[in-house]
């Protein structure tokens, strides 16, 4: 009988250290989203209207370049058949470099836009990142989740949300 009962409070010692350290575990578990929190910062609307505004730029210039390229090839094909030889290879070939000139266009108008989105975003991203790197030290969690990871497809709803704590360590709301 004593035998039993020892076991008994053993038993017992044994779930209640592991409903514990379950209970703690959980609360050093956090999650974020690295998104929702680059959003929330000022300077991010204005980086992404520099960045929407140069888009702009270069799609109506792009919409000039193609005008004249369709106006010179409607021109052509209307015509092609009245031209001497000499004038219709020379055309060609200026649509031919027309259509270079736009594809070389795009090409830099990309690089352009993509560099900016780095130059601009970048900075705000590693401050996110530092931020969180503070709550995760300050707040004791064992590790913070980012929920825009896409290859994180659960988070228990026992974890606790410091996208509050991030928001106030980047002073946003």
């Amino acid at each position: 009988m004593m035998k039993k009962t020892i076991i008994l409070l053993i038993l017992i010692s044994v779930i209640s250290v592991a409903s514990n350290l379950y209970g703690q575990s959980l609360q050093q578990i956090a999650y974020v989203n690295s998104n929702e929190l680059l959003e929330a910062i000022p300077e991010k609307v204005t980086a992404s209207n520099v960045i929407s505004d140069l888009n702009k730029k270069y799609k109506e210039e792009l919409q000039v370049i193609q005008n004249d390229y369709n106006k010179k090839y409607s021109d052509f094909i209307s015509y092609q058949t009245t031209m001497a030889d000499n004038i219709r290879l020379r055309r060609m070939q200026e649509l031919y470099e027309l259509e270079r000139h736009i594809n070389d266009f795009m090409k830099v108008a990309q690089e352009d836009i993509e560099n900016q989105e780095r130059i601009l975003i970048a900075p705000l991203r590693q401050r996110v990142k530092e931020a969180i790197h503070m709550v995760g030290i300050e707040q004791g969690y064992v590790c913070i989740y980012d929920l825009a990871n896409p290859a994180l497809a659960f988070v228990t709803p026992d974890a606790t949300d410091a996208n509050p704590l991030v928001k106030h360590k980047l002073g946003v709301r």
